[in-house]
């Protein structure tokens, strides 16, 4: 849906074709999300179906322009004013990894959040450049354009976004590390099992009957009657 509107949002300034489109909506972001001329088109399309635009002629170099109708504006207004839903999350890879990975044999979860915390912050190391870069250039430069500031926006939600990335990445691993150690402690102690009793020994008795014999004989024959 993001690059239907932001067709339409490229439209409202003037009529475009689809390169033309493609190329604007790949320098406002960035090409943080790049776009194929296939994917302009067939989106155009749909929205020329909907009644959002209208061919509208061709320019010198015989290029099909497409310009956004009343029905178009109304639907990106509307776009504009509504917030972006969040109750239907979009699938998230890494958070599906790692939930696959929990209790998957032969794999060690820990060594997979270890390994995606490099590269999380490797990729925010990276975006905090590009957000040094865009700074200078708006500073220097002798107007701020505005896909400068878009793309200086995206850089930042990146950024913002990298950086949750990490610290949801710590608290996985923390929650780990908590759930191990409270399953070791609850888990029952060995119950000790008691040793069988020793059979008496043999030379123990032996020697109670020694004892015994010899205490007869210093008695004496019993007296005669």
């Amino acid at each position: 849906m993001s690059i239907r509107h932001g067709l339409l949002a490229l439209l409202e300034r003037g009529p475009r074709y689809g390169s033309q489109l493609r190329t604007e909506f790949e320098s406002r972001t960035g090409s943080t999300w790049p776009l194929n001329v296939g994917q302009v088109y067939t989106t155009l399309n749909r929205l020329e179906r909907d009644g959002m635009v209208a061919q509208d002629g061709e320019d010198e170099a015989g290029h099909a322009l497409y310009s956004i109708t009343d029905s178009g504006r109304d639907e990106l207004r509307n776009w504009f004013e509504k917030p972006v839903d969040r109750t239907s999350p979009a699938r998230d890879e890494l958070a599906i990894k790692l939930a696959m990975a929990v209790g998957a044999p032969g794999v060690d979860i820990r060594a997979v959040i270890q390994s995606q915390r490099h590269h999380t912050v490797r990729a925010m190391q990276d975006y905090t450049r590009l957000k040094a870069q865009a700074l200078a250039a708006l500073e220097n430069g002798p107007s701020r354009e505005r896909d400068d500031v878009a793309w200086l926006l995206v850089l930042e939600q990146l950024i913002f976004q990298t950086e949750a990335e990490a610290r949801w990445l710590d608290h996985c691993e923390a929650r780990l590390i908590r759930l191990s150690s409270t399953a070791g402690e609850n888990r029952p102690a060995p119950t000790a099992t008691a040793a069988p009793a020793a059979p008496a020994a043999p030379a123990a008795t032996a020697a109670t009957a020694e004892t015994a014999e010899t205490a007869v004989r210093a008695a004496g024959p019993p007296p005669q009657r």
